[in-house]
């Protein structure tokens, strides 16, 4: 079994969507889906088949305070517009085709971190109700949201246990994986300014997300290695854009740019990718 894994990076993401856009064009189906952040939230419109919404999104709010803005913090303590994004859009602006995605047979996994072990969880997507809550949860970085509640738990982004789930993906099964990535080759993390403010204000509070918050650098290193091993051995396909994206973008059309260049990519080797499941 060929699993696809997800890395996330806030707008960056919008490469691996056009990527997965491609493979819908391209009738490439993966039986498990493993991310976290928005690379599983952008996945949810490959399983749902619905080609160039996360680029639409983007395009038309992006810019727009409800979706992304400082005055968020008074409703909801949090920078994006968490009703809004996982709300207003998929409901009426740019609807989401809950049909569809009901129908996918395969595994799609959310990626989240457990606020108060600091471990990785997997929730299953198809257990998400009408508000998103686990895509919440995936993308909640310290800061920029509050812990999101589950099941009575807090829950913060999925990629500061687990940022590229890859051995989530072997656990569950899979022989091999394809892998993208929202970083160049090349890129070594290093341990911000901002996790360490972070990590002080979190602390008393959380203080297993405290130390990851420190050492998530590690952390996304020893798994980024991990993924060119089994590059190396045969044992996964990886996918990286040519260059770095801002986080947080605003330019429209870079955005696009970005987005062409994984559709562009996604095309390009979709032959490898098909032949690759096959083996």
């Amino acid at each position: 079994m060929t699993g696809l894994v997800l890395e996330g990076g806030t707008f960056r993401g919008i490469y691996s969507a056009g990527i997965m856009d491609a493979f819908l064009e391209e009738g490439i189906e993966f039986p498990y889906i493993v991310g976290v952040s928005a690379g599983i939230s952008n996945a949810f419109s490959y399983v749902s088949k619905q080609f160039g919404r996360n680029i639409e999104i983007l395009e038309k709010y992006r810019n727009d305070k409800r979706y992304l803005g400082m005055g968020n913090y008074a409703k909801c303590r949090s920078m994006f517009g968490l009703d809004f994004v996982f709300g207003d859009i998929p409901h009426e602006l740019v609807p989401f085709d809950y049909e569809t995605f009901k129908q996918y047979t395969g595994k799609c996994l959310v990626g989240v971190t457990n606020a108060e072990t600091g471990k990785p969880e997997f929730f299953n997507a198809f257990d998400d109700d009408d508000n998103f809550q686990f895509l919440r949860a995936t993308c909640a970085m310290p800061g920029c949201f509050p812990a999101i509640m589950i099941n009575g738990k807090p829950y913060y982004d999925g990629g500061l246990a687990s940022p590229i789930s890859v051995k989530q993906a072997l656990k569950d099964g899979c022989s091999k994986t394809v892998i993208i990535l929202t970083q160049p080759e090349g890129f070594v993390k290093k341990c911000g300014k901002s996790n360490v403010v972070m990590s002080q204000l979190i602390k008393r509070r959380y203080p297993e997300v405290e130390m990851l918050l420190l050492v998530r650098h590690k952390i996304y290193n020893k798994q980024l290695e991990f993924c060119r091993e089994l590059e190396r051995r045969g044992k996964a396909v990886i996918f990286r854009p040519s260059h770095a994206l801002n986080s947080f973008e605003k330019d429209e059309k870079t955005l696009r740019a970005v987005w062409q260049e994984g559709y562009d990519e996604g095309k390009r080797r979709a032959e490898e990718v098909k032949a690759f499941m096959a083996e």
